[in-house]
């Protein structure tokens, strides 16, 4: 079965729970990040790249589908790996950084947890900064937690030099500009103040590097601390520094569900932005009042007197309950 080429537009049809179409098809990079190949961006990379073989044919083309239980899949002529989906929340501990490769050789994230196979982080934490993050070798579901589209909130707590003021506090949620966008934060609240410090607890639903350091510091306020909460609904509960437990199937699929109810609610706000609207006799409102006014025109252009309106259900309804 030769793998089939998909337009690459949204497909809004029905899914089963595994994330296949009815046609009981996968597209190729989705199927290659979550075997833990990367990203879904880094997936489609290897597949542009002519590196990706489906039933020994190179596959360049990105939206291709393909059955991946009866296909063989190969990647640079090693066939795909198909390891056990793991997830694990790990308190990062200050000082160890994200990224799966230092040069430096500094401590990573996926040194702190189990890793027979592949691992990588979910989103990023800069190496002073602690707290809650994932840790995976599902592509997908990393996709899902780090897009800006799919809006999953991160809750951080940060310990910042001096008292901000409310219009400081507003500016957060009204946005800053950045080099490269304008960032800001959905929810702002002061926790707790200090003689020359304050506790913010700021939510956030995109990861931009580093972002709240610069928004804050845009703003004349040096982050002292910054600790990542929860993200979604999980939270760090008991765990302390350098602790990891591993999600359960239950806790994963929820981080799923509230990723892709947000793209649910995006859809039904767009749906509802280009339905068309109720027409009157054929014609929208808008068309008919502007039909009506034309017509009282040309009535006293001619000379006449202009069109009384006719009584409709309204002012029939009107006369019956005096």
């Amino acid at each position: 079965m030769a793998p089939q080429p998909d337009s690459g537009r949204p497909r809004y049809g029905k899914t089963s729970r595994l994330g296949l179409d009815d046609d009981g098809l996968e597209r190729l990079q989705k199927v290659l990040a979550a075997a833990g190949l990367g990203s879904r961006r880094s997936c489609e990379e290897l597949i542009t790249a002519g590196r990706v073989e489906v039933d020994r044919k190179i596959v360049t083309t990105l939206g291709s589908k393909v059955d991946p239980a009866r296909q063989q899949i190969l990647v640079d002529g090693e066939r795909l790996p198909n390891p056990r989906r793991i997830v694990y929340l790990l308190n990062k501990p200050v000082g160890v950084v994200t990224t799966n490769y230092d040069p430096s050789g500094r401590p990573r994230v996926i040194d702190l947890v189990p890793a027979d196979q592949r691992l990588f982080p979910i989103g990023r934490l800069d190496r002073a900064s602690e707290g809650l993050i994932l840790v995976t070798n599902d592509g997908e579901l990393g996709n899902l937690l780090t897009h800006p589209r799919y809006g999953v909130e991160k809750k951080y707590l940060v310990q910042i030099a001096g008292i901000p003021t409310a219009e400081t506090v507003e500016s957060l949620r009204q946005g800053i500009h950045l080099a490269e966008a304008t960032a800001s934060a959905k929810r702002v609240t002061v926790r707790s103040q200090h003689k020359q410090s304050t506790v913010l607890e700021m939510v956030l639903d995109e990861g931009r590097n580093r972002e709240i350091r610069r928004m804050l510091a845009s703003l004349g306020h040096k982050v002292q601390q910054l600790k990542r909460i929860a993200v979604g609904d999980l939270t760090l509960g008991n765990l302390l520094p350098g602790q990891w437990r591993q999600l359960t199937w239950e806790e994963i699929e929820q981080l799923r569900k509230s990723a892709t109810a947000a793209i649910g609610n995006i859809r039904t706000r767009a749906s509802r932005a280009n339905a068309p609207k109720r027409s009157y006799g054929g014609r929208s409102k808008t068309n008919r009042a502007s039909s009506m006014s034309q017509d009282g025109r040309r009535s006293v252009e001619q000379g006449g007197k202009r069109r009384p309106k006719r009584p409709g259900k309204a002012s029939s309804w009107r006369k019956r309950t005096r």
